[in-house]
């Protein structure tokens, strides 16, 4: 935890339905308690196993803040705009501050802020934004926005049981997020449960991948389990180092056929690229540091909870829950959905 005192905005007591009390208080909002430490409302409630040793994870990335500031924000930032569009372009953010209530915008599972922040930039002042995580993480979340001049509500609790009401928030973004939890599936639900009727939510979840990418990634995920958050880091570090020399050797090789049996596509294709999407995630760009590449294989490796979905699976949890998908983008790391709340 930071020290710092975070200042929350004045409509997020309305919304928990309960003033903020003082520094170490105990309180009660929406049936969830919590106490308030750093100027951040923390629910008290104890995590399943699993996600605990993931809430440690990315407690611990996110507050490698030199990991993640420069080539990662950047890069996120850039490949949110190809998945999602241009927010600046959504009816509900073009209203002037003034001209009536802003529409709360739910970042459900904000981590560090990094999506959230690079994402809701443009439209920063229109809206009111509230970043929920599960982990220390919003600490480095709130800095960052106070960094930034942003005026943004921080609550540390998991998303499976938010200190909000139902049918509260008018807009849910989740990027990366709800495959992280005990379970993807419910975590969508009791995320929508709080968008208003006619809302949208804007999720990414990861997708399955060929039979050896799989093995390989419970297998190196099973290895790390046991390790701190530190000795993950630094187990994670030989793997990254060949991702890069994989990727400077710059070979490109032709699979002459398809290969049904690995679901492997025929046609030409970078060696790292090869290895990165059908054995194991060792991911390479030339403009990255090491660190910054070791981050992003940490973030994938280093979580116990980390499911993977298709697409079949994705359409029929929206349909179950009245959430009318009007843009999905499926790609071979996950699957990017806008859909609206019908009711």
């Amino acid at each position: 935890m930071t020290g710092r005192m975070h200042q929350q905005p004045q409509w997020f007591s309305s919304l928990l339905g309960s003033e903020l009390p003082g520094e170490g208080e105990t309180f009660t909002a929406n049936g969830v308690t919590m106490v308030v430490r750093a100027g951040i409302p923390r629910a008290v409630e104890t995590l399943s196993e699993s996600q605990d040793q993931t809430s440690d994870t990315f407690g611990f990335k996110w507050q490698k803040r030199d990991t993640f500031e420069n080539g990662v924000s950047s890069f996120l930032a850039n490949w949110l705009v190809e998945k999602y569009g241009d927010i600046t372009q959504w009816d509900l953010f073009k209203s002037e501050p003034g001209d009536g209530p802003l529409p709360i915008v739910l970042d459900a599972g904000c981590g560090a802020g990094v999506s959230g922040l690079a994402f809701f930039a443009p439209v920063f002042d229109r809206i009111n934004y509230l970043g929920a995580d599960v982990s220390v993480a919003v600490d480095t979340a709130a800095a960052r926005a106070s960094e930034r001049g942003a005026d943004a509500a921080i609550v540390q609790a998991d998303l499976m049981k938010l200190p909000l009401p139902p049918d509260c928030v008018d807009f849910v973004f989740s990027e990366g997020v709800l495959h992280h939890t005990d379970d993807t599936q419910r975590a969508l639900a009791a995320v929508t449960r709080h968008l208003k009727p006619g809302g949208h939510i804007l999720f990414y979840v990861y997708r399955r991948k060929g039979p050896i990418r799989e093995f390989t990634d419970d297998y190196i995920r099973d290895k790390l389990k046991p390790l701190s958050p530190e000795q993950g880091w630094e187990a994670m570090m030989p793997l990254t180092k060949l991702g890069q020399a994989l990727g400077q050797l710059d070979v490109e090789i032709d699979v002459p056929e398809r290969i049904d049996l690995l679901d492997i596509p025929a046609g030409p294709i970078n060696l790292q690229r090869l290895v990165y999407w059908h054995v194991f995630k060792a991911f390479y760009r030339q403009d990255m540091t090491l660190d910054e590449m070791n981050h992003i294989n940490f973030d994938w490796y280093a979580p116990v909870n980390a499911h993977r979905q298709s697409i079949e699976e994705v359409r029929d949890w929206c349909a179950g829950l009245s959430l009318s998908i009007e843009r999905e983008v499926v790609e071979d790391a996950g699957i990017t959905i806008i859909a609206k709340k019908m009711s």
